[in-house]
């Protein structure tokens, strides 16, 4: 390794001779390109016979993660070291893992880094995405990436553009048992879609002319946290528009951060720009909306009546599989969540028997949303006796990397026509219509905890920024790591989607109204200047 740039002198080497380049950039999208299309499709259990994975050259071991040579045709294990005894023996010099794309040099005795490979690696894993996504309702594929590239005007602007140093993390001043709120702005600083909208001016509180504006007080905090200011930020302005729309959160009491949440998301939305009743596309709804459907099977019919309704979070109980608190995780949390209960007779009345008759209830999530926000249901409130409130300690494993396939209408329906066929042998296979696995995949980037007591307890969160994990408590902000955060006792769970997925040949409707109300307003312009223009002609015949 070049010890001057950082880079590899013998990939350098190979790259500056346009034959071998071609070459050697083949193979490496070869590699590639296999293990994209293994890995963009969603499995779920069926009676196939599994395709055979490939097998070191070497010692003849199943590889479920090779090593391929970028000279030939060998496919090898690291574990044993035999892709490297292949690349010594033959004097070949590269091998990549096909997984990550990363590219070891046997010369350097390491793994190199280029950004000519790690674009192909990006383009052509994005490339296998759009060929295997297809969306149900428009029948079409996904859209082809383009990249941007800047015009005139554009690149003029950025010429012009001051850059200053920020760090995006700020802690907040607790105004007066505000833990609950600080938390929850922390968790919206984290959020990237969140700030990629507000950093981008999409809601400029100087112009906003809505009076208690809660998207202005978040443009207001955006543009404070990545400031130059490092002091710690209070919040105040918001903390009164909040106590304005809610009694229930007013007052220097202890509250709850997942009420806070709740209620920081509606007024978000009512005061953002595309806030509409039926199809919001405001910046909460692009970015927390959900779909969640109910299955009610009737035991005496069979007919099954679903029904949609939007979702913002999900709050889970934290009792297992079993009904105990005992070894809990997020997964058996959810498996919970999505696993049929009875409903009594008295609960449910069947449309095609037309009367009252037992059947079993499913929920499952018809429509995943870019951002995740799990609660778990720490609190327990006895209706009848409010002393008896308590607080449930169990601590809960949650991952730092979640699949949600398992818990999507799709699978769960696809699994659930597979036991009615009464298959025997189960295994797992991938199936093009569900998409590519990467649309169910999400990253954890916040975690609210709570400490202490029901009554005299204090919220902190975990946060990630530029791939590092760092722990805020109110206005002390401290350098974490990703165990601390897995090991801490979470409240909120916050993900967000790896790829976001979008809709293919769509104009945003907000655009399309805005073309038409600018075709108008020329059209107006143009009726008041002929009228103006008849005026004057009128005054001078007038005049003659």
């Amino acid at each position: 390794m070049d010890s001057e740039n950082g880079k590899c002198p013998h990939l350098a080497a190979v790259l500056a001779d346009p034959t071998e380049s071609t070459a050697l950039l083949n193979r490496y999208k070869t590699a590639v390109r296999w293990n994209a299309h293994r890995s963009q499709e969603v499995v779920y259990p069926a009676k196939r016979r599994k395709i055979a994975p490939p097998e070191c050259g070497l010692c003849g071991i199943a590889l479920s993660r090779p090593y391929a040579c970028l000279h030939c045709p060998f496919a090898g294990c690291w574990h044993d070291k035999h892709v490297k005894l292949h690349l010594q023996d033959t004097g070949h010099d590269f091998c990549t893992d096909v997984k990550t794309g990363s590219v070891f040099c046997v010369e350097c005795d390491d793994f190199i880094y280029d950004s000519t490979l790690s674009r192909i690696h990006s383009l052509v894993v994005l490339a296998a995405e759009e060929r295997v996504t297809n969306f149900h309702v428009a029948k079409r594929g996904r859209e082809p990436f383009t990249p941007w590239v800047p015009n005139s005007q554009e690149v003029a602007a950025l010429q012009r553009s001051v850059p200053f140093p920020c760090q995006g993390r700020r802690g907040l001043l607790n105004l007066g048992q505000t833990c609950f709120m600080n938390v929850i702005l922390q968790s919206f600083i984290a959020n990237p879609l969140l700030r990629n909208y507000y950093l981008s001016d999409k809601h400029n509180s100087k112009m906003c002319k809505i009076k208690d504006c809660t998207s202005c007080e978040m443009d207001k905090l955006y543009s404070e946290v990545h400031s130059e200011n490092t002091a710690a930020y209070g919040p105040i302005d918001l903390l009164a528009k909040t106590w304005r729309v809610s009694s229930e959160l007013s007052g220097y009491a202890q509250q709850d951060a997942h009420e806070f949440f709740i209620t920081a998301l509606n007024q978000i939305h009512s005061t953002s720009r595309g806030s509409t009743s039926l199809q919001c596309i405001c910046i909460i709804h692009s970015t927390f909306a959900g779909l969640l459907q109910s299955d009610v099977k009737c035991e005496r019919c069979g007919k099954v009546a679903d029904k949609t309704d939007p979702m913002l979070d999900i709050s889970l109980e934290l009792k297992g599989e079993t009904g105990n608190e005992q070894s809990l995780t997020l997964a058996s949390c959810l498996r919970r969540f999505t696993h049929p209960e009875k409903l009594g007779p008295n609960e449910y009345s069947c449309e095609k028997c037309g009367k009252a008759s037992h059947a079993s209830k499913r929920l499952s999530i018809r429509k995943l949303p870019p951002v995740l926000s799990f609660q778990f249901k720490r609190f327990e409130h006895n209706s009848a006796d409010k002393s008896a409130a308590r607080k449930i300690e169990a601590p809960v494993r949650f991952p730092a990397s979640l699949n949600m396939a398992p818990y999507t209408t799709l699978v769960m329906h696809k699994q659930e026509q597979l036991k009615e066929g009464g298959s025997a042998a189960m295994s797992l296979v991938p199936d093009r219509a569900l998409g590519p696995e990467a649309l169910y995949e999400y990253d954890l980037f916040a975690v609210v905890c709570h400490e202490g007591g029901i009554d005299n307890g204090h919220y902190t969160c975990f946060a990630r920024s530029q791939d590092e994990w760092y722990r805020y408590d109110d206005d002390k902000v401290t350098h974490s790591t990703l165990s601390a955060c897995l090991n801490s006792q979470a409240y909120m769970c916050f993900y967000v989607k790896k790829h976001i997925d979008y809709k293919p040949y769509v104009t945003p409707s907000y655009v399309v109204t805005r073309e038409q109300e600018a075709v108008k307003e020329k059209e107006r312009e143009r009726e008041r200047e002929a009228a103006r223009q008849k005026e004057v002609d009128d005054a001078i015949l007038g005049v003659l």
